[in-house]
């Protein structure tokens, strides 16, 4: 559950706090995939290239990291 604090009236501030945590948590783009049936198919397809995006994300870190 995302919750965001209002201080001192400034609800612009915390508008743009909820965004980002929204934005963190997948929650609009659970949002854009929910839109429209998905066909099985296509949602192994879309999660597969999710998992190999992940995978070359955390070697781009890891040789970061570890300098090689």
């Amino acid at each position: 559950m995302v919750q965001v604090t209002v201080i001192g009236n400034d609800v612009g501030q915390s508008l743009k706090v909820l965004k980002k945590k929204m934005q963190r948590e997948g929650v609009f783009r659970e949002m854009k995939l929910r839109r429209h049936h998905e066909k099985s198919s296509e949602k192994k397809a879309r999660r597969q290239a999710e998992a190999v995006r992940r995978a070359r994300k955390q070697l781009r870190k890891r040789l970061e990291t570890e300098g090689y």
